[in-house]
């Protein structure tokens, strides 16, 4: 999903201009951005959390020398989907080996 997408669904949505649904759509975003850093954890509903993990210092390979390179901790933003966004998923998914099947 792009924010231009975003912003076109809420135009479409509420029928404001594109200059406000692209305003709307990057303030959203920015909510999502905030309230990761400072809760760790962003939950939407029927949709899913956005939740921060540690990564750990390790070693890693340089594919092109095959020499060890140290990596420092970090952190990552992982997305877990809710039950009904995965059966919804996995519904459309069957739905789509079907349709493949029969063409």
């Amino acid at each position: 999903m792009s924010k231009k997408f975003l912003a076109d669904t809420i135009q479409k949505s509420i029928e404001i201009t594109g200059i406000g649904a692209n305003a709307l759509a990057g303030d959203i975003i920015e909510a999502i951005k905030s309230e990761i850093v400072q809760t760790g954890r962003f939950t939407i509903p029927d949709f899913g959390a956005f939740i921060v993990r540690e990564t750990p210092k390790r070693t890693a390979l340089n594919p092109r020398t095959g020499e060890k390179v140290p990596v420092k901790a970090g952190a990552t933003v992982r997305f877990k989907p809710s039950p009904s966004l995965k059966d919804a998923a996995h519904t459309a998914l069957k739905k789509n080996k079907r349709k493949a099947a029969k063409a």
